[in-house]
């Protein structure tokens, strides 16, 4: 009998099966797609596979992203499957130097030479099969078809490529706009390469042999292409294997050799077993409907809302159309002079808007009888302008004036409107008439029509299908709130345990309302969505949706029978309400239709620096319609200059880089270089004028542009920080192209104080150590030779500024006089500059009172001033007649009266917070925030700001901007903002005053007797010491539970989604404990940590503050636990014996996790290693609990004795340290139990000391005081706080360093030393520089396979944590390291095949070692 090797490979998307003979010949192959239908589709191919040999003698391995639980069920070997696809590159194709792998939701990129790395997608599916489908769906073909496409390109328009939902935000107004598919297709498949080199590559060049596999690389030769230009590959460096789609089923294949034989057809019985196995981990959630009897009651409710109807054949009289040219579909409706409705459409514009037009318009004219008049039209939705200019249509309005005018005509009291469509979602809320505020999505449509009908086409179902299924789920899945592609993952997960479609389909209704309620309108109570609910939209058609939202929120909503089409309603109905007698519309009439046809070319503006790349759309009706220009310059409607509003964001841009180099033979010490990146923005008149007065000519790098960013994009590191630090890469190599040998890009930690109220002058963590990332991750810097200068600065201290720039300028021969006299003329030009600011934005405010006008102040960092970043958006406004100010323009000009909740630690922050404070007192401003996408600090800003505006009822608009440059949600948003403008003029609206300050509720003395004090889980060994340390003193401390799934959904729903993933699950697990009737309200407070330091955590409490006020616990004290003063409560003190218990616990708590790791993994009896702890845990407590010095040494002693001598096995196991975000580092939800998994894994999980942050926090102040103008004090403090915690860590380190297994902790000088030959310990935001160390202290101790742990876009892990990597694998190439991202919506599926492709690696290292 024949004897084969069979790999399987179950992907996200399809599944392969491959057999191999002895000789590694290929000898039956199958690869298709399973629909989410994994095991079914394993089932078939196992039986074809046994029809086609026979009864076989075979070997089996699997591998993909969805085979693990399956190896399991069938007790087959399993194999990571960037191992399978490297094996079957060293054996097929050796001399490979790169592979880049594509799947349906995975991507991955291994490098061959200089030892294996291996990089997989950790949370985003932005450059995958899943991607290229979402996107070929709107181009109406699929991804075969978009490659047809692609072929015949022109012209590449700049996508994002972060993810799906942000390119199709892209992609969607490019097609409604005109853009010829074939240039659409080749974009999207260029956004895939950007994603792939950006998002995986890390700042780790492509060189070399570079070898394609995957489904979509071996379908799609476009894709390849691309990817050989973008990389500049030479022939023949691009490999494309035979069979390449299949190299990961045939390297499992290969691995399979050492497995136990089984004939196929027992394999094929084993594989009919498990057809209805699943697993039950999923969070489930209640059923829409309990029975049949109920949903008719449901359908009975909501058919009452019915349109008035007449019949259009036999109508006379005047007829208005309405049109809403959506994202994804077009609508119309033909109303009567009664509102009646005559003729409707509803249905997909298949990736042709103009084409789908001409057919509605065309059908409409066949049904219209001579008797009937079309007297008018108004257009409006995504293709408004196109569709005015292509078709003559008479008026175009903004979708939400639409919306409400539809929504008024069928409920005249309405006060909320939800609608969701397509790509959008809007939220209004009325008051008094008048649209109140608008919120809409800021950028994702995660929770919107195409959402659904993406995963209902991925499934091979209608829209209506799939939607019918979820109303007769008996448990829907808990899908979270994330991004489709985070949600991609989820649903592969739900359906490898076992969920079926309508459990699915039911999820992901709940999913699109909780995104819809908690995201875009941050929904804490139900009563504030007012009396009188519409709600519209495509979207809502689905009675499940609908259902969800009742369900969610407790409230019945208005359905109106037309919800798809109220857009196009309400147009019509504004049609005839703006009807004047005697009118004729100028709509085209059906025989211009006929042989109506379109033409598009495209060209470059170049009429100002935004370069905007036009597409002109020329129709045969003689119009020319102009698309993809940021301002009216591009059409040729320049402004007269007498018309011209102010725009002080091209004012702030011209003003800042003004500045004229000296010339080459008048500067004795060369030329530097200063990127025009980030804090540059803001401080290049204060380097630019100390360089030249110290006789440098200084010269800048060219403007921001998409050339630029893609320049630099594979020396990024970390593919989740904002656009603004990815663009520093490619303006650093643009002054390396330039050939200056001399870059100056300073770590600015402190900006000048410019309120003497605010808490700290801090710059954001990316600002401050951004250099740090570019020094360590762009090589260019080390073969071309150039210094890179990045000294960490204080811009507050103008002595110690002289001193140290005198010290960083001494190898030029720079003296001190000489950077005296340089700092004070620095000085002086930065006071001259913030004047001529502030003295254009007095002039503006002047302006816009004495003509009558208004202006927006557009907010942001300074680096929103770049043409690159802020897309434009300046010009924009200005092109609808409103002057734009920035904050800093407007910002001294009222003092902040508000009382901030949030902590006022960031200078550029601090000026958003006074800005929005002179908007709520000036009738003639607005206020609109630019937020780049990953931006943190917001997380704290906005809700803040928010509050600050509504306090005086003036509305809040927030714009979402990232590397995709389309305005489309921009206008609407921006629009929408100035039609609540003119309707509240028109109605002479009072603003309503929304909310009261926060105010805080005090912790008194005599509450220590009778409160029970809640304080959020952080590091459970420890802190169940810490709980006895307090309950000691006095204090009636109650640590919340170590595992609390639930808790995260608390947070979720009261805390600002973009804040990391710590605060949201801190802040739900108090809110969830206040929730459970647990505690007397009137008798519990709560405790939380403040660092005081630049990073968010200090701002924990700001969320906190908001979570409670509106759970309704606003009247809950506070406690904060922080050293350096911050929110004082009279009623808690850090006494002595509090602070000796508190350290006493930290210290055994280290120990207890060191000895436990140590040895559980090896245990010879399972459980003895928990028993021993469990019995030192109780001795350990009672120990706190005394506080005796005597009584923790022989604590001490007798743990590390005890476990010393626990009976292990001889045997030998990859360690794998833990390092990364304190919090998600220790705490076993947020890291989904990675020690656990580990050990599991068959693996010894070594965990830092929590001591370390603490001792690591008491150095800092040793650089600030010697770089940053810190305090002596201070740093004298810092010293004594660490020997005395030295004192008792001494006790600790004495026994373990008698011990034969355990080794003693590192002393803080000794790590600052390793992570100071690295990075610099100016980087002290979060765990800053101690990130490193930890990495460096596992290598050097021969832990070399290490996970960074951080929560997705934590700032300061963008820097110390992923921003090192590459210098740490440059020094340890034997290091194997793989940073991990948590976040409640990422799929821990993802997350541990990610834990299991490292210790693959490590298990593989170690054989070889051996």
């Amino acid at each position: 009998m024949d004897r084969f090797r069979i790999g399987i490979d179950i992907g996200s998307t399809t599944a392969k099966l491959v057999v191999l003979d002895k000789k590694n010949t290929l000898v039956y192959s199958r690869y298709q797609r399973h629909l989410s239908d994994s095991k079914g589709t394993l089932l078939e191919l196992v039986q074809n596979c046994y029809q086609t040999l026979g009864d076989a003698i075979t070997q089996v391995c699997i591998t993909g992203s969805g085979g693990l639980s399956i190896s399991q069920w069938l007790n087959l070997s399993f194999v990571q499957e960037v191992i399978a696809c490297s094996k079957a590159v060293e054996t097929f194709i050796p001399e490979t130097d790169v592979v880049i792998e594509l799947g349906g939701e995975d991507a991955k990129i291994t490098y061959f030479r200089g030892g294996i790395e291996q990089r997989m997608n950790s949370s985003c599916a932005g450059g995958t099969g899943a991607f290229i489908d979402q996107m070929a769906v709107l181009l109406n073909t699929d991804a075969a078809g978009l490659n047809e496409y692609a072929r015949k390109h022109k012209v590449i328009y700049p996508i994002a490529s972060r993810c799906g939902v942000f390119a199709k935000t892209d992609v969607q107004p490019l097609i409604n706009d005109g853009a010829a598919k074939e240039d659409i297709a080749a974009s999207i498949l260029q956004a895939v390469v950007n994603q792939t080199i950006g998002g995986l590559a890390c700042g780790k060049p492509i060189r070399g042999k570079v070898a394609f596999l995957g489904g979509p690389l071996y379908f799609l030769s476009e894709l390849k292409s691309r990817f050989v230009e973008s990389l500049k590959l030479a022939e023949g460096d691009a490999i494309t294997p035979k069979n390449s789609q299949l190299f990961a089923a045939i390297g499992a294949a290969l691995s399979a050799g050492k497995e136990k034989s089984i004939t196929l057809q027992e394999l094929t019985r084993q594989v009919e077993r498990i057809k209805d196995y699943q697993d039950d981990q999923v969070h489930r959630l209640q059923p829409l409907f309990l029975d049949e009897k109920e949903y008719e009651e449901f359908q009975k409710r909501h058919a009452k809302n019915l349109v008035k109807r007449g019949e259009l054949s036999s109508y006379m009289g005047k007829t208005f159309l309405g049109i809403d040219a959506g994202s994804t579909t077009t609508k119309a409706a033909l109303i009567g002079e009664n509102g009646e409705l005559l003729y409707s459409y509803y249905g997909s514009n298949e990736g042709n808007p103009l084409k789908k037009m001409v057919s509605i318009l065309q059908d409409m004219y066949e049904q219209l009888p001579p008797t009937a008049i079309l007297s008018k039209a108004t257009v409006t939705g995504y293709g408004e302008a196109l569709m005015k200019a292509a078709f003559h249509v008479d008026i175009g309005e903004i979708e939400t004036v639409a919306h409400y005018t539809a929504a008024k005509y069928f409920l005249p009291e309405v006060d909320f409107i939800l609608d969701i469509g397509g790509q959008d979602m809007k939220c209004m809320r009325i008051k008094n008439g008048t649209i109140d505020s608008v919120l809409l999505n800021e950028a994702c449509s995660s929770g919107c029509g195409s959402f659904l009908e993406g995963f209902a086409t991925s499934l091979g179902l209608s829209v209506e299908e799939f939607a019918k299924a979820a109303l007769y789920s008996v448990s829907p899945v808990d899908l979270g709130t994330k991004c489709t592609v985070f949600m991609n993952s989820k649903v592969k997960q739900a359906q490898k345990e076992g969920a079926d479609l309508s459990d699915l389909s039911a999820g992901l209704s709940y999913s699109v309302i909780k995104n819809a309620l908690y995201k875009v309108i941050k929904l804490r109570d139900a009563a504030n969505l007012g009396k009188n609910i519409i709600v519209q939209g495509g979207t809502f058609y689905n009675d499940a949706v609908l259902r969800c939202f009742e369900q969610i929120t407790g409230r019945e909503a208005l359905r109106p029978e037309i919800a798809g089409l109220m857009g196009a309603y309400g147009a019509a109905l504004i049609a005839k309400d703006r009807y004047q007698e005697g009118e004729v519309t100028s709509l085209l009439p059906k025989e211009l239709l006929d042989d109506f046809t379109m033409q598009s070319t495209n060209r470059r503006c170049g009429r100002c620096m935004n370069q905007c790349l036009l597409t002109v759309n020329c129709f045969s009706s003689g119009e020319t319609f102009i698309a993809g220009n940021r301002c009216e310059r591009g059409l040729g409607l320049e402004r007269k200059s007498r018309e011209q509003v102010p725009n002080l964001v091209a004012y702030k841009y011209a003003r800042t880089f003004q500045y004229t180099p000296l010339k080459a033979e008048k500067a004795p010490r060369g030329e530097i270089g200063i990127p025009r990146v980030l804090n540059q923005f803001e401080n290049y008149p204060f380097w630019f004028t100390l360089l030249t007065n110290l006789g440098f000519r200084v010269l800048l790098s060219s403007p921001s542009s998409k050339k630029i960013y893609e320049r630099g994009l594979e020396t990024i590191p970390s593919e989740s920080a904002c656009y603004p630090a990815k663009l520093c890469h490619g303006h650093i190599l643009n002054l390396v192209d330039r050939g200056i040998k001399t870059i100056f890009y300073p770590s600015v930690v402190y900006e000048k104080k410019e309120y003497p109220e605010a808490t700290n002058h801090y710059n954001c963590p990316i600002v401050t150590s951004y250099p740090e990332v570019i020094r360590h991750n762009i090589d260019a810097l080390k073969s071309q030779q150039v210094t890179i200068l990045t000294p960490f600065f204080s811009l507050d201290n103008k002595k110690i500024l002289i001193k140290r720039v005198a010290e960083e300028f001494a190898s030029f021969g720079v003296t001190y006089e000489e950077a005296k006299r340089a700092v004070i003329a620095a000085w002086k030009e930065r006071e001259e500059y913030k004047k001529d600011i502030q003295k254009k934005g007095e002039e503006t405010l002047a302006y816009l009172k004495k003509e009558g006008k208004k202006g927006i102040v557009l907010c942001g960092k300074p680096y929103h001033v770049d043409p690159e970043i802020n897309h434009g958006i300046g010009d924009l406004i200005v092109s609808y007649g409103l002057a734009v100010l920035t904050e800093d323009s407007v910002a001294h000009l009222t003092p902040l009266t508000y009382p901030l909740r949030a902590v006022d630690q960031w200078v550029y922050n601090s000026r958003l917070y006074r800005a929005a404070s002179l908007v709520a007192k000036e009738n003639c401003l607005e206020f609109i925030q630019l937020n780049s996408f990953g931006c943190g600090l917001d997380a704290v800003t906005t809700d803040q700001i928010a509050e600050i505006l509504a306090a005086s009822g003036k509305m809040y608009t927030m714009l979402k901007i990232d590397e995709g440059n389309n305005l489309g949600a921009a206008k609407i948003r921006i629009r929408s903002l100035k039609a609540a403008m003119e309707e509240r003029e028109r109605k002479q609206y009072a603003p309503v005053i929304q909310k009261k300050p926060y105010q805080r509720p005090i912790f008194t003395k005599k509450m220590i007797q009778t409160h029970t004090i809640l304080a959020p889980q952080m590091a459970p060994i420890h802190f169940e010491l810490v709980q006895e340390a307090a309950r000691s003193c006095g204090y009636r401390l109650e640590v919340l539970p170590a595992m609390d799934r639930a808790a995260v959904d608390e947070g979720l729903k009261y805390v600002n989604n973009d804040a990391c993933y710590p605060a949201i699950l801190m802040i739900g697990q108090v809110i969830k404990a206040l929730k459970s009737g647990k505690y007397d309200l009137n008798h519990t407070s709560v405790i939380i940590t403040q660092s005081g330091g630049g990073c968010r955590l200090t701002n924990y409490i700001a969320f906190l503050k908001l979570g409670l006020q509106q759970a309704g616990f606003s009247k809950i004290p506070i406690i904060s636990a922080n050293t350096v003063g911050l929110e004082k409560q009279p009623g808690f003190k850090l006494s002595l014996g509090l602070i000796n218990r508190c350290i006493m616990a930290i210290v055994l708590g280290d120990l207890f996790m060191k000895v436990l790791y140590r040895t559980r993994p090896y245990e010879i009896f399972p459980g003895s290693a928990d028993l021993l702890y469990e019995k030192w845990n109780a001795i350990a407590k009672e120990t706190v609990k005394s506080g005796s010095p005597a009584a923790f040494r022989k604590t001490v002693r007798g743990i590390v004795r005890e476990f010393d001598h626990l009976e292990l096995q001889e045997l030998e196991k990859p360690r794998v340290g833990i390092v990364g975000e304190i919090l998600v580092k220790y705490h076993p939800t947020a890291n989904n139990d990675i020690v656990n998994i580990i050990e599991e894994g068959g693996a010894e999980a070594v965990v830092p000391d929590l001591m370390d942050y603490f001792l690591y926090s008491t150095f800092n102040s040793r650089f600030r005081f010697r770089y940053l103008a810190g305090k002596k004090l201070t740093r004298e403090l810092g010293k004594v706080a660490a020997s005395y915690i030295q004192r008792f860590r001494k006790v600790v380190t004495c026994e373990l360093e008698k011990s034969r297994r355990f080794l003693p902790p590192t002393p803080i000088d000794e790590l600052a030393k390793m992570a100071s030959e690295v990075v610099s310990l100016g980087n002290q935001t979060g765990e800053g520089w101690l990130v490193t160390a930890e990495m460096l202290e596992f290598i050097e101790q021969g832990t070399s396979n290490i996970i960074c742990v951080q929560p997705l876009a934590c700032l300061p892990n963008h820097v110390t944590g992923k921003g090192m990597l590459k210098p740490l694998k440059d020094r340890y190439p034997e290091a194997n390291i793989i940073p991990i991202d948590y976040d409640p919506g990422i799929s821990s599926v993802n997350q541990l095949n990610r834990i299991k492709l490292m210790l693959s690696v490590a298990r593989k290292n170690m054989c070889k070692d051996s």
